[in-house]
């Protein structure tokens, strides 16, 4: 309780200085954007989720980036992770920012949040409606081919949904099988998360505080070195062994 009480009182900085960066950096994006082109727009959203992460860094939580690979480069990429909150995304975005990831975001999220809105509506991201398999389908199908044509990475979150306490999900196949087909030429990058879940053990009031969350990569393997159910059991094995 005493935990609680103290992160209750630093979430009462937290916020401002949260909802603060999303409305400053989505001036910033929309003027880099609009005034000096994409290459300075990205490099304002790396920025934007360096300050998300020191807001964590407030409530007394760490990140750790551990990576013992060489990701190949000039090359397809597909980071499959697991997700266990929201805080995932700006740990991604910032620590594997030399890949440019991109994402694939549930449409609703396309309006209404500053910064975050207006990235996934220009930053290179997908957005899908998971009621609608007429729009997501081809629009999954779009961005795996795009990826294979020009070399960009991908993000993808296999469970769906975010483990709220940390367990890993089953993994769904449906979007991995999509977007390998789509980009035989690439690989796959695995990515596990561990202890962002405890960033909202008691939901939004009050944040998480005082955990060490890692992000932690494994060696990357070439789609076309096996078939698809092989891969997909190869990269959730992977990811599942790492969660501690």
């Amino acid at each position: 309780m005493v935990k609680k009480f103290i992160a209750a009182l630093l979430s009462l900085l937290f916020y401002p200085l949260f909802f603060g960066c999303l409305v400053l950096f989505h001036a910033i994006q929309v003027i880099c954007r609009t005034v000096f082109g994409k290459k300075t727009h990205k490099i304002s959203v790396d920025f934007l989720n360096l300050f998300l992460i020191r807001c964590l860094n407030v409530m007394g939580n760490t990140t750790k980036y551990i990576n013992n690979y060489e990701i190949p480069e000039n090359t397809p990429l597909l980071f499959v992770s697991n997700h266990q909150s929201m805080f995932d995304i700006s740990l991604i975005v910032w620590y594997m920012r030399k890949y440019s990831p991109n994402f694939i975001s549930k449409i609703e999220l396309g309006k209404g949040i500053p910064s975050i809105s207006y990235n996934l509506r220009h930053g290179g991201s997908v957005l899908i409606d998971r009621k609608n398999k007429r729009q997501s389908l081809p629009t999954l199908i779009e961005f795996g081919k795009r990826i294979q044509v020009n070399n960009e990475t991908g993000v993808l979150f296999p469970e769906g949904t975010r483990s709220k306490n940390g367990i890993p999900k089953d993994f769904m196949d449906g979007g991995f099988k999509i977007l390998t087909k789509a980009m035989p030429n690439g690989y796959i990058v695995p990515l596990t998360l561990n202890n962002s879940w405890k960033l909202l053990e008691w939901g939004y009031f009050p944040v998480g505080a005082f955990n060490k969350v890692t992000l932690e990569v494994h060696k990357p393997i070439a789609i076309a070195s096996c078939d698809v159910s092989e891969l997909i059991d190869k990269v959730e094995r992977q990811i599942k062994e790492a969660v501690k």
